[in-house]
């Protein structure tokens, strides 16, 4: 019999904790962050970014929002436009009915307004490291951030620590797109602190591998984003109030509206946890989404895809299965070639011609990198299965934009189209891939379903990760879950003293 742990003592082993680690270590820390003029935002800010010192707004006015500068911290939120300013409601798009084919609204929020990176992942980093710092776990004149992901965490990693005045490491596949390899190229001085493992997006093994290989070095500090769960409690906090923002704007005339899904494609499951704060305060259902090509949650599958930040072969330790409603799955077939039909001449004209979109609609679609078609799809699919209509809003994220994927879309018109992409092209994918979206691939989750999902992460964190039984199977009640919510307060309270020892506060 499996022995019962509590869920604070459950956090505890799993690295969920404010105790001070070392009192020297964070001292060092503050005399850095002193040296270097770094102020760390608190959660709070980042929710509400008109809570921000003036002085601060004022001075990011002359901030370059891509550069490697400490103020951007104070950017690390949804309430970015692209040139760097705050707007009132976090930036999104209304995808229309002539566009989906569902009466249902699916609404995105954009996520390549965020600074350096223009990714919400940088959030996500913000959030994994500021608890190591501020409790003297991580020493930024001596450690080394370890940042393994397929692309998007570990390039916010990386963004994070160099503005934070520490070594960051990237960890990724070498298959990724040319894009992510091209900043981190321009972000990281050295070579080595760029380690490509084998494989693509489902080789999520692999990275680990590696960062096991490091972590035998205590100068080594690695931020598994799979595994942490500060990523899964900064996206609860911070992106669950944005999304509940644009969903309170966008239906602030309809009297009739619900909140009906929050869809979000599991790579780290850390967005995933911006479900359970719309579940909690809206009622809203949690669709996680991962490649057909992968099918992991759907049919204990296993396979390669090419949804850059999704479906990675097993069950992330920070997702909250049990809470989970509904699973889908979305091929790669149509993320490529909507990718490609949305951000061609011959693809807008005929969105616009044919289909009935706005222009300025067509020309947001620009924003919608692969995993956000991926949420878009998941979301048409999950209206026709529920049925539901125009008064049910689902909300979800474009994690990043089509810019990521420049090369990826030369090769695809290249293999696919002859090099040239007609409206001929476009009909085709407009027709396979959103007009024929059924409900195929797509399950609800009740008890049985959820235990066995859950269940799939041991052979992962238990038996390959070295995961106790006891810590792993505390996190099957939401009572683990529910007891995690209030460190976010507790860490703002840290993250004040800690701007008060530097001076910056």
């Amino acid at each position: 019999m499996t022995d019962v742990m509590t869920p604070d003592d459950a956090a505890r082993a799993l690295g969920v904790s404010l105790e001070m680690v070392d009192g020297g270590v964070r001292d060092r820390a503050v005399e850095r962050f002193r040296e270097n003029s770094i102020r760390l935002p608190t959660f709070a800010e980042l929710a509400n970014p008109s809570t921000i010192p003036a002085e601060i707004l004022g001075a990011l006015g002359g901030v370059d929002r891509d550069g490697p500068d400490p103020r951007n911290l104070f950017r690390t939120h949804w309430y970015n436009d692209r040139n760097g300013g705050i707007v009132d409601v976090p930036q999104h798009v209304e995808l229309p009915s002539e566009l989906t084919g569902v009466d249902a609204r699916i609404v995105l929020a954009l996520g390549n307004r965020f600074p350096m990176v223009n990714v919400h992942k940088v959030q996500a980093a913000y959030a994994c490291l500021v608890p190591a710092i501020v409790t003297g776990q991580f020493d930024p004149t001596t450690s080394r951030a370890i940042w393994p992901s397929t692309g998007n965490y570990a390039r916010g990693g990386v963004a994070i620590s160099t503005i934070m005045g520490c070594r960051g490491v990237a960890v990724l596949p070498e298959g990724m797109s040319r894009e992510r390899f091209d900043w981190l190229d321009r972000w990281i001085g050295d070579p080595d602190d760029v380690i490509r493992t084998y494989g693509t997006e489902s080789n999520v093994k692999e990275i680990y591998d590696a960062c096991n290989e490091l972590s035998k070095d205590p100068a080594n500090v690695v931020f598994n984003q799979f595994s942490q769960f500060w990523n899964h409690l900064g996206h609860y906090w911070l992106t669950g109030q944005a999304l509940e923002h644009v969903y309170e704007e966008v239906t602030a005339d309809f009297a009739g509206a619900r909140l009906a899904a929050f869809v979000s494609a599991s790579g780290s499951a850390g967005t995933l946890g911006a479900g359970d704060y719309l579940k909690d305060t809206h009622g809203a259902k949690i669709v996680a989404v991962e490649a057909l090509e992968c099918p992991t949650m759907l049919y204990n599958g296993f396979g390669e895809h090419n949804i850059q930040g999704i479906g990675d072969k097993h069950i992330p330790l920070i997702h909250n299965v049990t809470n989970t409603d509904i699973a889908v799955a979305i091929s790669d077939r149509s993320t490529d070639a909507l990718n490609a039909m949305f951000n061609t001449e011959a693809g807008r004209t005929y969105l616009v011609d044919n289909v009935g979109c706005e222009p300025a609609l067509v020309e947001s679609l620009v924003d919608l990198g692969f995993s956000s078609i991926c949420n878009t799809l998941a979301a048409i699919k999950t209206a026709k299965h529920l049925r539901l209509t125009s008064d049910d809003v689902i909300m979800t994220v474009a994690t990043d934009g089509s810019e990521m994927y420049n090369s990826e879309r030369e090769l695809y018109i290249a293999e696919h189209n002859g090099g040239r992409y007609t409206t001929t092209d476009a009909a085709a994918a407009f027709a396979g891939h959103i007009e024929a979206v059924d409900t195929a691939h797509l399950l609800e989750m009740g008890q049985v379903e959820r235990d066995r999902v859950f269940n799939l992460a041991y052979f992962t964190w238990v038996e390959q990760q070295g995961i106790e039984v006891p810590e792993f199977e505390a996190r099957r009640s939401q009572t683990f879950w529910d007891n995690l919510r209030p460190l976010v307060g507790d860490l703002d309270e840290l993250i004040v003293d800690f701007n008060t020892r530097t001076g910056l506060g």
